[in-house]
Parts: structure tokens; C-alpha cells; sequence
């Protein structure tokens, strides 16, 4: 008769497992959700999906923050099989592809979540969408919140917006908790239109020009993670800060912050000569979102609330130097 010793090790139960998450998408924003869990001391399992072989240097700078890299590429569905039951908490950064009418990539994934089946106890308990507010188009400057219609203007943004229509019918199936942050422009030191700035593109003139919107990346990884669990409804969420101010004031203030020049200002009708396509597609799209849902039902306390008080520790910098 076998003894209490000899019996094999009985499964913990959930709770006291310890928490497995997935990034999909995995660029600098999915990078940041990682070093902030590990500053935080969190005790999560981390996996990132990566296409790359394992012999690439990305899967070396994964593994460096003590992540778990996984082979699988979102445009070969073959290669995701592999992904049923591997997570409970989901964080989905990736974009739609190009020239496609909808959103193959999210629908590859979610499927490969729970094998193929509309119900499954593997399929993870939250999941998180990293969309856009390019879901709302042209709104000519008005308030915008997120029981504002969607109406977008371009490919992209009508990819963005088919994504978020099969993560809903998905989640409605599968049954997990989490929401869709639609997010702005996203910047950090090192994500700054310098380039720009000192290329001399122009921006257009005060009475043509557009009000755009902004989020910090370290601001946007937190934003991320705190979803996972404080938003349950599916429902959206503007993941931007209080910034009030329009895109040529913008890049004025990145210029003064960083010692640039200020970029000169044109017309709408000169400027379309001097830009590509799609800047100027983003520059034809002038909307105020508000951001009510991210601070009252995610309670977030934003590093910087505005896009000025980061501005304000580069100014510091450049002083200090």
C-alpha cells in the first residue's frame, strides 16, 4: 500500500498558484510591462511570443528580464498551437497587418487561446487589448469619451476598430474579465520627434491645426497591467493623460524642452506638399479625449499627467548638463 509520501504531489489550488502572464506584441511598451513587474517584486510567470528564432538576440533580451520567450509568429497559424492553457492573463499588444480588411492576426490568437473551442477552462481569465483612438476618426475637436460613436476615417483605423469587435465577441464566448485601452500617441525620451525637429518639418498654423492626444509609455505599461484586474466589463477605456494642446503646440514644446528649433508653421493646403501621407493623415484628425473611466475605474495615478511635466525633467536635465 503506497504511503502519504509515496502518492504524488496533488495540485495546488488556483489561488495559490503562481499567476502566468503572456505579452503579445512584444516591442518597447510589452518590454516596460516586464521591467515594472519585476520592479514591483511581482510573482508572475512571464511569457513573451516572439517570431523570432531562438538564436536571436532578441530572445537573449527577453530572457534578460526574466521572461520566457515563445516561438510563434501571428501570420502563421500552424505556429500558435502551442499557446492553448500557456497563460491566465493576457496582455495583447500586437497590430492588425497591413492591406487587410480585418483583424486575422487577434483572430488567429484568440482562437489558438482555447484550441478551437467557444468555451474552455484553459482560455485565460483576462485579457487585455491594446487598441487606438484612431477608432474615433475626425471629431473636429470635441470632447471625446468612450461612448463616443466610432467613426474611422482610415484603413487602419477601421482595422483597429474590427479588432475590437472580435476581442468583444470572443470575450462575450470565452467568458473572461479585461477591457480595451484605446491609446494616443505614445512617447518617452527616447520616443520624441526629434527627427522631425531637426529635419525641419513643418507644422501647420494655429487655426488649422489639430488637437491631439498623449500617454507616457511607463505611464501606458502601468495603465496595461492594472486592467488586467480592475477593468471587468470588456468595455473600452481612453488610456491618455490631461493633456489640452494642439499637435504644432506640441512639438514647440519638445523643441524648447530639448533645445531644437521650432518647427515653421504652414497652411493646411502648403503643408500637405511637405509631409507624407500618413502624417498627414494623423494631422487631419483633431479630437479631446477625456480620460474619466482610466482615473476613476482604474484609479491610476499617472508619473505625468501631462506631456509638460515630462518636458520638465528633460528641461532639468539640460540644465543640470
Amino acid at each position: 500500500m503506497p504511503t502519504a509520501h509515496s502518492l504524488p504531489p496533488r495540485a495546488l489550488p488556483r489561488r495559490f498558484r503562481q499567476p502566468r502572464l503572456l505579452l503579445a506584441g512584444c516591442g518597447d511598451v510589452a518590454a516596460r510591462i516586464a521591467r515594472l513587474l519585476n520592479a514591483r517584486g511581482e510573482r508572475y510567470r512571464i511569457r513573451a511570443l516572439l517570431r523570432h528564432t531562438p538564436d536571436s538576440p532578441a530572445w537573449s533580451t527577453w530572457r534578460a528580464l526574466g521572461i520566457t520567450p515563445i516561438a510563434a509568429d501571428l501570420d502563421q497559424p500552424r505556429s500558435l498551437h502551442r499557446l492553448r492553457g500557456i497563460a491566465d492573463n493576457v496582455i495583447y499588444l500586437a497590430p492588425p497587418a497591413e492591406n487587410q480588411p480585418t483583424d486575422y492576426r487577434l483572430n488567429r490568437f484568440l482562437a489558438a487561446l482555447h484550441g478551437g473551442r467557444s468555451l474552455s477552462r484553459q482560455a485565460p481569465h483576462r485579457l487585455v487589448l491594446i487598441g487606438t483612438t484612431g477608432v474615433y476618426g475626425d471629431c473636429q475637436g470635441a470632447i471625446t469619451s468612450e461612448t463616443s460613436r466610432i467613426n474611422p476615417h482610415t484603413a487602419r483605423g477601421r482595422r483597429r476598430a474590427a479588432a475590437e469587435q472580435i476581442f468583444r465577441r470572443w470575450g462575450h464566448r470565452s467568458g473572461p474579465t479585461g477591457g480595451i485601452l484605446r491609446v494616443p500617441g505614445i512617447y518617452a525620451a527616447d520616443r520624441l520627434p526629434v527627427d522631425r525637429l531637426r529635419a525641419g518639418t513643418p507644422a501647420l498654423r494655429p487655426e488649422d491645426d489639430t488637437w491631439t492626444n498623449h500617454i507616457h509609455a511607463d505611464d501606458l505599461a502601468r495603465i496595461s497591467w492594472l486592467a488586467l484586474y480592475r477593468s471587468g466589463t470588456l468595455r473600452a477605456i481612453n488610456a491618455c493623460d490631461n493633456s489640452q494642446l494642439k499637435m504644432g503646440d506640441w512639438f514647440d514644446a519638445v523643441a524648447d524642452a530639448t533645445g531644437l528649433p521650432r518647427p515653421e508653421r504652414l497652411p493646411r493646403a502648403l503643408l500637405k506638399e511637405r509631409v507624407s501621407p500618413m502624417m498627414y493623415s494623423f494631422m487631419s484628425e483633431s479630437r479631446r479625449l477625456t480620460n474619466t473611466r482610466l482615473t476613476q475605474e482604474l484609479r491610476i495615478r499617472l508619473i505625468y499627467p501631462t506631456v509638460h511635466d515630462f518636458l520638465a525633467t528633460l528641461k532639468a536635465t539640460h540644465a543640470d548638463d
